[in-house]
This record gives structure tokens, C-alpha cells and sequence, in this order.
């Protein structure tokens, strides 16, 4: 990312050392982060904040007047736009404490000015998207926010489902978790298991193209000599979700006969074996998930009714990725590390304009998606910086797949012309709109976007001009 560019606004150190605030403001200037503002008196840093929009503050913690904890949490009520990195002593517990008030990060004494480069790059990635990332939010009121910490996000509305899963986590009735393919309706379905006690099982099973034979036999098992080849008593995977919860995926793919199962099971809690006459009782807890509608389902008959409503008692939502893209920038860093670890590769740097990239584009395939262009990013990069290739295909693709917008003049030029055709010349006019508006006039995205150099784009709209 090219921080002279994008960085408008200072970057505010605070520190009771002048001598130790020139030795960094000037190693940040010489970085290339620049301007640099620098407080000795953290006093000062409220005025100054009424007064001035700023970049980020870099707040050591650990000043006389103000207590570090009192000053942050000021901070985040009068001016909750600032991003804030916090600079204190070497103790997890304190970290921990920072992150949750609010701190965007912490970086502890000492450290390597290169870490505090790297955590200025990431905030200020988020500043250029217009993110406020606050990497442990759940925590801030939450009663167990343990349970939702393997989904990365600072969107607001996974905040507001995370409360309504801790309201219904008590709830003897089954549960229903919708949401587009790639969302992480799993995770969120694990999360709700969390949230009620971590000892208890939890057991996935995936519906989707079981028969019924095998759905019964998956889910309730079957006693010896049950059919061919059943040599032996064999327990379903509902015995071992035994007073924890049994997750069924893509319900609505569930053939009709195994429905009536479904129904049985969640409306008395018991279930037949294959083979046996007598039910047995369960007491785990039924979590289903859905890409589907199944208010469609149900009205074409590919859905009980009956089922339908037994499930819809408590409906988790999970909003796609282009309703959440305040997750971009942490779900883009947790997969490339991920993904660089697996690989046995160093993590590369992430450029500042793949941000601008994933900003356009709307990830039909949320998160999943967004997860495997990483893999393949990453394993195309051979150097210290992530691979753009794929992503830019990525970005063409989505390009070229959407309407071009005609504006009032060239709608008469294409009518005017044989066949209401637009010429080569309005056609490419059109792509590089397109291509503009989708890269918020980020001339380098927009080439990237096209598939051709900022020279060649410039070297167009030059021609357009004349």
C-alpha cells in the first residue's frame, strides 16, 4: 500500500519521552508514514482530537495524569471513528484488557519498529475502506463471548446475532440457521453449541443426497440382521450427540420420508433404529441449517408444513458477505496467514490495492469463496508480497458478467448506429466507466480491473478527452 498516498491525515504519537517520540515519529516519516503529530502529555490528546481529524493514534498506555484505560475509553466515546494502537508493557492479561476496551492492537515493550509498521499498514488498509475494526467486539457485552471466537468479524449485525444467540441458547426448541452458500452457518450452528457449555458433543452431519435408508441408518443406526449386511448392532450418530446437539446441514434438501423422521424426533424426542419396533428417547438438541427458502419449499411441496413451523420456532440469519464487508480486511489476514502456514510458506504482505479489489465485489460465494482465492493466491506467490493474479481475474469476471450503464447520450449513439449496436469507441468508453465506478476512481484498480496497465488506461481517457 502506498501510505504517502492514501494517509491525508496525521498519525498522532503519544508518549511522555520526547526524545523517544523523535527517534519514532522520525522513523515513521522516513517509512513513509507521514505527517506524524507527537503529544508528550497525554492531557493533551482530547483538545487536540476536538480540534483535528487524525489517521490513528499510537497511545502508550503507561503515562503520568491520565490513566491509560480512562484515556481510551474516552477515546472510543467521544471520537469511536479513531482507530487507537496501544503501547504498554509485555503481559497478555493487559492486551487482552486494551483489546476489548476498544484498542484496534497492542503491540508490547520492546518491539521492532517493523511491528509497529506492519500494525499502521493494517489500520490504515482499514481506514482507506472507511473500516473501524475491532477485532474482539463480541467481547465488549457478551456474556460468553468464548463461544463465538472462531468467527472472525467487526460487523455490527453478527454483533446483534451473537446477543440473540445467547437470548435462545437455553431454549429447549430446535434451532434453524438460513443464509446464502459460504456464509459460515456451521461455524455460527457451533457457536450456538458454545455458547450453552463446551463439555457437552457436538455432531455435524451433512443431509444433503442421503436417501432415506441412509439417512435413518446414519442418524437412529440399526440393529443386527437389520438388512444385508448388518453383521453387527450399530449406534447412529444421534446416540452420540447424547445430551449435546445434532447438527443437520442443507435440511432443505431432505427427502420427504426422512422428514416425517425429522418431525418425530423434534416434536417427542425420539426415534426408531433400523430393524427395531420400540422408539428410544434422546434429549440432544436439533440444530439445522438452509441456503434454501423454505417458505418456498413448503409452498411447492418439497417441504412439510408441519416441520416447517417446528423448526421456525428460533431463525438465526446469517447476512452475506457483501452486507458485512467491514469483515474483509480481518477474514483477507486470517486466511493469508492461514493458508501461508499451511503451505509452509512465509506469510507475504497483503497489497493496499487488493482491499480496493475485494471492496467491488460481491462474493456470491461469501466467505468460502473469499477463502479459496486466498488458498490460490497464496500459492502462487513466490514472493514477500501476495499475488494479485487470481484476484484480478476474479475482478474481470465480475466485471464483464454485469450490465454496462449507458448514459443518455450514448443510448441515442447506439440507437443511431446499425442495429442499435453501440460502436467499438462507446463500448470501451463504457467498460472504463464501469470499470471507474466500481474502483471508486482508483485509476490503478480500475487498469487492474481491465486487465491492462495504468499507462494503457491513462493513455484512453486521455483520447477520450480530445
Amino acid at each position: 500500500m502506498d501510505e504517502k498516498r492514501v494517509q491525508a491525515l496525521p498519525i498522532v504519537g503519544v508518549h511522555d519521552d520526547p526524545k523517544r517520540l523523535k527517534q519514532v515519529s522520525g522513523a515513521l516519516e522516513r517509512a513513509g508514514f507521514s505527517p506524524v503529530v507527537t503529544l508528550d502529555d497525554n492531557r493533551k490528546v482530547l483538545p487536540f482530537l476536538a480540534e483535528n481529524r487524525v489517521a490513528v493514534i499510537v497511545l502508550d498506555v503507561e503515562m503520568p495524569f491520565l490513566e491509560g484505560r480512562y484515556l481510551l475509553g474516552q477515546i472510543k466515546q467521544e471520537h469511536p471513528q479513531v482507530p487507537v494502537i496501544a503501547v504498554g508493557e509485555n503481559d497478555i492479561e493487559k492486551a487482552i484488557e486494551y483489546m476489548r476496551l476498544g484498542a484496534n492492537d497492542y503491540i508490547a515493550r520492546p518491539y521492532e519498529m517493523e511491528r509497529m509498521f506492519a500494525s499502521l499498514r493494517r489500520t490504515l488498509e482499514n481506514v482507506l475502506l472507511g473500516v473501524r475494526f475491532q477485532p474482539n467486539m463480541s467481547s465488549l457485552s457478551l456474556r460468553v463471548p468464548g463461544a463465538f471466537t472462531q468467527i472472525i468479524t467487526a460487523s455490527r449485525k453478527m454483533l446483534s446475532l451473537f446477543k440473540y444467540v445467547e437470548v435462545i441458547v437455553d431454549s429447549p426448541y430446535p434451532v434453524l440457521v438460513t443464509g446464502e452458500t459460504g456464509v459460515g452457518k456451521e461455524l455460527v450452528a457451533r457457536s450456538i453449541h458454545l455458547a450453552g457449555g463446551a463439555e457437552r458433543p457436538f455432531v455435524a452431519v451433512n443431509v444433503a443426497g442421503l436417501d432415506d435408508n441412509m439417512f435413518s441408518d446414519t442418524l437412529f443406526g440399526h440393529r443386527k440382521g437389520a438388512f444385508t449386511g448388518a453383521d453387527i448392532q450399530r449406534d447412529g450418530l444421534i446416540s452420540k450427540a447424547e445430551k449435546g446437539t445434532l447438527f443437520l446441514d442443507e435440511i432443505g434438501d431432505l427427502n420427504p420420508t426422512s422428514q416425517v423422521k425429522l418431525l418425530r424426533l423434534i416434536q417427542e424426542h425420539e426415534y426408531y433404529q433400523l430393524g427395531v419396533d420400540h422408539p428410544k428417547k434422546t434429549n440432544a438438541r436439533v440444530i439445522c441449517s438452509t441456503n434454501h427458502d423454505l417458505n418456498k419449499l413448503v409452498e411447492h411441496g418439497a417441504f412439510r408444513k408441519d416441520l416447517f413451523y417446528r423448526l421456525n420456532v428460533h431463525v438465526v440469519t446469517v447476512p452475506p458477505l457483501r452486507e458485512r464487508r467491514d469483515d474483509i480486511p480481518a477474514l483477507l489476514s486470517h486466511f493469508v496467514e492461514k493458508e501461508a502456514r499451511s503451505m509452509g510458506k512465509r506469510v507475504p504482505e497483503i497489497p493496499g490495492e487488493l482491499l480496493r479489489l475485494l471492496a467491488s465485489y460481491d462474493f456470491p460465494g461469501n466467505v468460502r469463496e473469499l477463502q479459496t482465492l486466498v488458498a490460490d493466491a497464496v500459492s502462487r506467490t513466490h514472493s514477500g508480497m501476495l499475488s494479485l493474479a487470481v484476484f484480478r481475474k476474479m475482478a474481470g469476471t465480475s466485471l464483464q458478467g454485469g450490465p454496462l450503464r449507458k448514459t443518455k447520450p450514448q443510448a441515442h449513439a447506439a440507437e443511431d448506429s446499425p442495429d442499435g449496436m453501440p460502436t467499438l469507441k462507446q463500448a470501451e468508453e463504457a467498460l472504463i466507466r464501469r470499470a471507474l465506478e466500481k474502483a471508486d476512481g482508483n485509476q490503478r484498480v480500475a487498469a487492474s480491473l481491465l486487465g491492462i496497465t495504468r499507462q494503457a488506461l491513462n493513455n484512453r481517457l486521455r483520447r477520450q478527452k480530445k
